[in-house]
């Protein structure tokens, strides 16, 4: 007889969805950022094909990068145009090592969005000893938008200095 209760109820928390927690859409990114650059024989994940972007990033993003996609920086090997960056946007590089020591520090937020920041050492494999210790900085702003989280903007963090990805997008998409 009490099979069946037991039963109800892990039937009911299964069919129970796990809400988003604001920091996974970043914790994605970088996931596959990380496998992206563990290994030269992988295929290349785009964080920027339209799965990743529909899902994880925000409406203003993605506006935003499909106006810069019209400008592409390079033209693909099917002669179709890549996309509008000619590197990887999370690293700002087209060049580096595996990325080792990757941190996700726990988000602040304010004024409706929530910044996580994001640190890792991407020049390990360097003989350089300078900048084989070095640490990358990149913030992800997370917002809420329609009831789930997403990226709304990428700040990398280079002597002091933050960019916006987004205004590079806008920048891109003027022809600048």
């Amino acid at each position: 007889m009490r099979t069946l209760p037991l039963a109800l109820a892990l039937s009911f928390l299964s069919t129970v969805s796990v809400a988003a927690e604001p920091v996974d859409p970043v914790k994605e990114v970088m996931k596959v950022t990380e496998e992206n650059w563990n290994s030269n024989d992988s295929d290349w994940k785009f964080i920027f094909d339209p799965d990743p972007l529909a899902r994880l990033f925000s409406k203003r993003f993605q506006t935003a990068y499909a106006d810069a996609a019209k400008h592409p920086a390079y033209e693909t090997e099917n002669n179709q145009p890549g996309d509008p960056f000619g590197y990887d946007v999370v690293t700002a590089s087209q060049d580096g090592c595996p990325l080792q020591d990757i941190v996700i520090a726990p988000g602040v937020a304010a004024n409706g969005k929530t910044d996580f920041k994001v640190t890792f050492k991407q020049w390990t494999c360097i003989d350089d000893a300078d900048l084989k210790d070095t640490a990358s900085e990149v913030h992800f702003d997370v917002i809420d938008e329609g009831g789930k989280p997403v990226i709304d903007d990428i700040h990398r963090v280079a002597d002091g200095e933050s960019d916006s990805v987004v205004e590079e997008m806008q920048s891109i998409a003027k022809g600048e």
